[in-house]
């Protein structure tokens, strides 16, 4: 039997002296190699000997009794058994099962390349390690198996059949002491016997688990090493120790906690600066003033014309209308501008133009993504539309994130009727539901599989809300910010009543409706059976006349079907029109991608380098250290309509996220928002706050605008207005030479920079202006069409092509004018997308068939709106494309153009009319205006 360690009193006993100077003579030849393979043939060798010198030579600056690094103190015999954070780091017995010499022969510690350890000191490590791992000094050891190694195991093994759900044979498997109890046939284990215990029988007889269920169960059988572990407790008579808990000043200091983003924003007083005339808001005097630090300024304000484009691609993703601008143009209000920005923040077109955003940061999808089939999620547009109507609505974003992370825990959705609000609050926990899943297949539903799920879902948490990289302390502390892996499986035990890798529901199972109270469903339920039995009736009705004929039929063999019963076919269409009626009535079953809390969450350990097979310490629920000071912020409280069975960690969670005072949470949203108005956040690295990311150019505004955010109400609207009404927004975009010396790169907002139309904006627009947006909102997304070159569309309607964002969202079969440019894959989010300048754009403009059906459109709306001239023509493309009159130059070029085209028509094809050439040529120079830098950049 393997154990943690050996005291002096386990020594061997002493050799003759020639026999242990041979001994010690020939450890330390290089052929030794070969014998440290079998551990009972070896000598021990202490700690004391040359183990300790190692440590302090190469560790303790890193892990001693003060600043231990990762939890982890090398300094003594106590600290080294008591581990790290991760748990145990040395397997008595077996070095290569130790933690300690994995980490030290991968050459990941210590991270001073300069202080690796050469061959021979792995190799007198290995030999210490597999000799026993002995200490001279008597040290109280803890057995070598406990039941946090059980426990794990058999939640892996076998509590999906014997646990919570289920009690197959009445066997609980979950705790020592329903264990010890057993079930139907006895208990399951006699202590210090394991070769009588009942459950190692089954196991190591291959009964347990049932080899027909490994499929269906998702579990696998034990595996060797397991099996022993198992025997091992047994023997032991089943230890049990008290969970061991690393102390928060041990990872985390007050030095951690000093980081600017870890630190709670305090709003600070704007500053006075030489361009008073030009601070429409605070803004303008935190961006002045480090423009003048450089002896510059803002830009000129821009144009009028400029304006109201900029303003309405920004906050609807569409252009504006020529009588539109003609009308704010002429509009004398000092007001104007501002009057403008509330009517286009009240426009529907605002949230489905800003819900894009929030749904990149989301990762979401209308597929499962993770396999080659990318199944389908045929009811994520519910989180969708609840992320639109909430924008446009605009909740608070304060509530938004509650509901989004704890919807299902504020609402009582399981009596009584689905308001608005509970259908909102669980919709809206489809934000943890967007990661790419396999898990809805049998083959690939694996504990491995859904941990893949859960800690995609934390990257997106972590990336688009916390605006850190969390995902790097999955498999070890985080190499940078001070993140320990304990507090990485701590943010997973918030989750674990509704993401448990250990009670799993299939991403697409048949479960779904029980999101739908007890009440709604019964009466779904009834509905559909009275339906189906009128169905049934009618059926049976044309069965009967239809015999009826046959026997007509048998009697007349010289006369056909009609002529043997005139009504028939008459009483036939009847019925059939019935039955259509019956069926329009049916209702499709009520479905919501949500996650919602099960109660009883299996125990949570951290994972030794992220292994599921390598459980370390258990903790409890709970929040980043460094971001929550020294007392424990998850403090959770049922309240009233809360349902009773429901733990609440993850409400406590959102409302502890939602604090005014939160470090980050503010920060983060403020930043992303400015990122999208103004081309690059105030923090250019908006998925990472952290130590890597890059430092705030503007830390004062960030902290203001995060300040002035939650003094608002965490008001989204009250937010762009404050961005969008400054003067640094309505600045120009042309660059002095003066600012290209001290802003080379625009960073300090000299001038406002120009943007290209994303992929959504570009095609949104195309049908805007050819008169084929169909602007019905919500609902199921747009199906898709992939011709087998690969090139994806999506389907028209009688009404043209809805906007972009209703558009089927496949990850494999993206429609390739987005992907052209740069939609995102979602791997599994996107916080900033690309900006690339590559070949297939121009192309698909120029080629592609839907193109030229749009151009075909435009010319033709153009036509019925300025004739047949071509001056007006071109006036009028000019003020729809771009917003702006055509220049002399412009109409000129133009009307130049088209009569060149109008010539290359005719004489391609002589039976041409000449209006059917002008109309030619006037679709071909308009489909030369979508391919223009004018058209697809914004000013």
């Amino acid at each position: 039997m393997k154990q943690l360690v050996s005291t002096s009193e386990d020594c061997p006993p002493v050799f003759p002296q020639t026999v242990l100077l041979a001994i010690l003579f020939c450890a330390t030849l290089p052929s030794f190699s070969a014998a440290a393979e079998n551990p009972a043939a070896q000598t021990p060798v202490f700690y004391e000997s040359r183990i300790q010198n190692l440590f302090e030579e190469k560790c303790l600056s890193c892990h001693n009794a003060k600043t231990r690094k990762a939890g982890l103190d090398l300094s003594s015999p106590e600290s080294i058994l008591k581990g790290s954070e991760s748990g145990r780091i040395i397997q008595a017995g077996d070095a290569d099962a130790s933690l300690l010499f994995q980490m030290i022969e991968s050459s990941e510690m210590p991270p001073d390349e300069k202080k690796h350890f050469s061959k021979e000191e792995l190799q007198q490590l290995r030999h210490w390690l597999n000799t026993g791992a002995h200490f001279r000094e008597k040290v109280k050891t803890a057995p070598a198996v406990t039941q946090h190694e059980i426990i794990p195991l058999l939640h892996l093994r076998c509590v999906v059949c014997h646990g919570g759900r289920r009690k197959e044979a009445g066997l609980d498997l979950r705790t020592k002491a329903s264990i010890v109890k057993g079930g139907k046939s006895g208990p399951a284990v006699i202590p210090g016997n394991p070769s009588d215990s009942l459950l190692l029988k089954r196991i190591h007889a291959g009964e347990m688990p049932p080899p027909r269920k490994l499929v269906s169960a998702s579990v696998k059988p034990m595996q060797d090493n397991e099996r022993q572990l198992l025997s091992q407790w047994i023997a032991l008579k089943l230890p049990e120790v008290d969970a061991p808990r690393s102390e928060e000043e041990a990872l985390i200091t007050e030095a951690d906690r000093k980081f600017w983003s870890f630190q709670p924003p305090v709003q600070p007083k704007p500053p006075k600066v030489e361009g008073q005339d030009r601070v429409q808001n605070p803004i303008d005097a935190f961006v002045l003033q480090r423009l003048e630090q450089k002896g510059l300024s803002l830009s000129p304000a821009a144009s009028r014309r400029t304006l109201i484009r900029r303003l309405y691609f920004d906050l609807t993703g569409l252009p504006p209308q020529p009588d539109e601008i003609e009308q704010f143009l002429i509009d004398s209000d000092p007001r104007a501008y501002e009057k403008l920005v509330d009517r286009l923040l009240a426009s529907r077109r605002y949230g489905e133009r800003w819900a894009r955003h929030w749904l990149d940061a989301a990762g979401y999808a209308d597929s499962e993504g993770a396999q080659n089939e990318d199944k389908l999620r045929p009811h994520m547009y519910r989180y969708r539309d609840y992320v639109i109507r909430a924008l446009n609505e605009d909740k608070p974003y304060s509530r938004f994130l509650i509901e989004q992370i704890a919807g299902d825990e504020l609402v009582d959705y399981q009596s009584g009727k689905i308001t608005p609000e509970v259908y909102d609050c669980l919709v809206a926990t489809g934000f943890l539901r967007t990661a790419p899943d396999r898990t809805f297949a049998d083959i690939t539903n694996f504990v491995p599989d859904r941990l893949e799920v859960i800690a995609d879902e934390m990257d997106i948490l972590g990336s688009a809300v916390l605006g850190l990289t969390i995902k790097c302390a999955r498999c070890h502390s985080h190499k940078f910010d001070p993140i320990p892996q304990r507090d990485y499986y701590r943010l997973t035990a918030v989750f674990k009543e509704a993401y448990d890798e250990h009670d799993w529901l299939k991403s697409q199972g048949p479960r779904t409706l029980s999101y739908i109270p007890k009440e709604e469903r019964d009466k779904y339920h009834q509905r559909e059976q009275e339906l189906a039995a009128k169905v049934q009736q009618i059926e049976q009705e044309i069965a009967k006349l239809t015999k009826q004929t046959q026997k007509l039929q048998m009697e007349k063999q010289a006369k056909s079907l009609e002529e043997a019963d005139p009504q028939y076919k008459q009483k036939c269409d009847q019925l059939q029109q019935q039955i259509k009626a019956v069926e329009a009535r049916r209702q499709p079953q009520p479905r919501i991608r949500a996650l919602w809390s099960r109660g009883a969450p299996s125990p949570s350990y951290i994972l030794k380098r992220g292994n599921y097979l390598t459980p370390g310490r258990p903790v409890e629920p709970g929040v980043p250290a460094v971001l929550a000071g020294r007392q424990s912020p998850l403090e959770v409280i049922s309240k009233p309509g809360q349902v009773a069975h429901k733990g609440g960690r993850r409400l406590a969670f959102a409302r502890w996220l939602t604090q005014p005072d939160h470090p980050l949470t503010a920060r983060v949203m403020v930043n992303r928002i400015w990122m999208h108005h103004f081309g690059r956040g105030i923090v250019k690295t908006p998925e990472n706050f952290g130590r890597a990311g890059e430092r705030p150019t503007h830390p004062e505004l960030l902290d203001w605008l995060a300040t002035e955010f939650v003094r608002q109400g965490w008001s989204l609207k009250a937010l762009h207005r404050l961005m969008v009404t400054s003067e640094t927004y309505r600045q120009s975009s042309a660059v002095s030479d003066e600012a290209l010396r001290g802003d080379p790169d625009g960073s300090l907002l000299s001038r406002m920079p120009l943007k290209r139309m994303e992929g959504e904006v570009l095609r949104d627009t195309l049908l805007y202006l050819s008169g084929r947006l169909d602007e019905t909102p919500y609902g199921p997304a747009d199906p898709v069409d992939v011709r087998r070159d690969g090139l994806v569309t999506s389907q028209v309607s009688d009404q043209g092509w809805r906007r972009s964002i209703y558009v089927l969202q496949r990850r494999t079969q993206i429609p390739t004018l987005l992907e052209n440019f740069d939609y995102p894959q979602m791997g599994p989010n996107c916080i900033r997308r690309g900006e690339s300048l590559v070949a297939p754009q121009a192309l698909h403009l120029l080629n592609d068939q839907m193109i030229h059906r749009l151009a075909t459109d435009f010319a033709a709306k153009v036509s019925s709106q300025a004739g047949n001239d071509s001056t007006a023509q071109v006036e009028q493309i000019y003020l729809q494309a771009f917003g702006r009159e055509a220049s002399q130059e412009d109409i000129s070029i133009g009307i130049e153009t088209m009569n060149a085209l109008n010539q290359e028509w005719l004489k391609a094809n002589p039976k041409i009319t000449a209006e059917e050439a002008a109309h030619k040529s006037l679709t071909n120079y308009c489909h030369a205006i979508f391919n223009l830098a004018e058209f697809q950049y914004i000013d």
